[in-house]
């Protein structure tokens, strides 16, 4: 049985959208021992790595020998790494470190790497962008025949649902939402009547207290904490408000109408992407223009 490390890390500042994907990624290793390692910093979601029935490590520090270490006491023969923080000089340590280790990472926005196999499973990705930041033997899984998308999903039967006496808008700006951005949309929202909204966040957000205060004051409002039913959360609704990120590939997924805002700069191939297909996506976060956006997307419904 192979032993594969999985090396990730959560908090309410890198959000949760790490984790989540190597959760997904992990399950199609199944005839392997699979083991994660990650720090313990504020807002993480470590537990759900262990309710998902996996081992974990936690990490001191985001340093290679600490990792070296680690790889070492397990026996580690193949390695997974999605971290922002970890780079092609970390990499190529590792590797010499450990001679045989077989060495799959994580990449978003085309950045230099040294391992075996490079995951972007983004659909703008292209395999010609990495001809000089990657070994000539690096195996390039890109594109979106490679996006991870949760089972639920998949179980799910698409439906649509043009009936609901109220139009129900779902808001999911990641784990964290770190600006904060979902309570600036339900502010907007108290001026629209007729609707139903939903906001799904985790305890990774610094801002759970204000939110549910929010939707203590409007009846109309709910907030969802680690929801475990997103896929027929979306099912039900009518439109997302979402980042272009890991969430919004299981939105498209599910045929669902929606409005991307870029929240963070790892994000600009895929605000790129949609903006080429005359989506309804926003670079950032301005008031009006979000309020705009759901103006037309109100009509749509």
């Amino acid at each position: 049985m192979k032993k594969i490390l999985i090396r990730a890390d959560s908090s309410s500042f890198i959000g949760t959208g790490h984790i989540m994907r190597c959760l997904v990624l992990a399950k199609k290793y199944k005839n392997s021992k699979i083991i994660f390692a990650c720090q313990n910093l504020k807002g993480n979601i470590n537990e759900k790595i262990v309710q998902s029935g996996y081992e974990l490590e936690i990490l001191n520090s985001n340093g290679v020998d600490e990792l070296d270490s680690l790889i070492k006491r397990l026996g580690i023969e193949f390695l997974i790494i999605d971290h922002y923080g970890i780079d092609f000089n970390f990499e190529k340590e590792i590797k010499t470190k450990n001679k045989g280790l077989e060495l799959l990472v994580f990449d978003d926005t085309y950045e230099k790497h040294f391992c075996d196999e490079l995951l972007n499973h983004n659909p703008y990705a292209k395999t010609s962008k990495y001809k000089s930041l990657v070994p000539k033997n690096c195996k390039l899984l890109c594109g979106d025949k490679y996006i991870l998308i949760r089972d639920e999903f998949k179980k799910e039967k698409r439906k649509f649902y043009s009936k609901n006496k109220k139009t129900k808008i779902l808001i999911t700006l990641g784990g964290s939402d770190y600006n904060n951005h979902s309570f600036e949309i339900l502010e907007l929202l108290k001026k629209v009547k007729n609707i139903e909204v939903f906001v799904v966040t985790t305890k990774a957000n610094q801002n759970i207290q204000t939110l549910k205060k929010m939707a203590f004051l409007n009846r109309n409002f709910h907030v969802l904490i680690n929801c475990d039913y997103m896929a027929k959360l979306i099912n039900q609704v009518d439109f997302v408000i979402v980042a272009p990120s890991t969430t919004l590939y299981e939105v498209m997924y599910m045929k669902k109408r929606f409005i991307a805002i870029k929240t963070a700069s790892n994000q600009d191939f895929m605000y790129e992407y949609l903006k080429k297909r005359n989506q309804m996506v926003l670079e950032k976060f301005e008031k009006n223009k979000v309020f705009y956006l759901i103006e037309k997307a109100l009509r749509r419904v």
